[in-house]
């Protein structure tokens, strides 16, 4: 078998391992570095402890429920800390907690016999980030009688015959 083959099997070995948890973790949205980059919005490598604190988790239980957990980064702004923390916060809503020994009496905090039943592998990029559509709509900009550029001519016009 060759290499494309090989590492295919092995992705589909995981998977199948990790089942039914998703393949992927749960990243941040952060700003990119430097003036030039920095409108741009992408995912981060994980999570800081101060977001992970207002969304009410602790490093150590996010990391096995699927939450990526940076503790190099830190919070320069409350906006960022606010987006990550509201993304927790919806992750923790979708999320299916199984109880430790396989769907045995439910505890507080596990998820029902009922939902774990239904729960499937989710495959992907998990909660990706929405494209902002930056796009002009024609009907925002307000239209005029006489263009710029006739205005222009007509004064150029103007100038030459007197």
């Amino acid at each position: 078998a060759g290499k494309k083959k090989s590492r295919r099997l092995a992705r589909a070995a995981k998977a199948a391992a990790i089942a039914p948890r998703p393949l992927k973790l749960l990243r941040p949205s952060v700003h990119c570095q430097t003036q030039r980059y920095s409108a741009k919005v992408r995912l981060g490598k994980g999570f800081t402890l101060e977001e992970l604190k207002a969304a009410g988790l602790t490093a150590r239980f996010a990391r096995t429920v699927g939450i990526a957990v940076d503790h190099r980064r830190t919070n320069k702004s409350a906006e960022s800390l606010a987006a990550n923390v509201a993304r927790l916060e919806e992750y923790k809503t979708k999320l299916i907690v199984f109880p430790k020994k396989r769907l045995s009496k439910v505890k507080n905090g596990d998820s029902s016999a009922e939902e774990c039943k239904a729960a499937t592998q989710f495959k992907g990029v998990v909660m990706p980030l929405a494209k902002a559509s930056n796009e002009i709509v024609m009907a925002d900009i307000p239209s005029q009688d006489i263009s710029a550029f006739t205005q222009m001519r007509v004064a150029r016009k103007e100038t030459k015959v007197a």
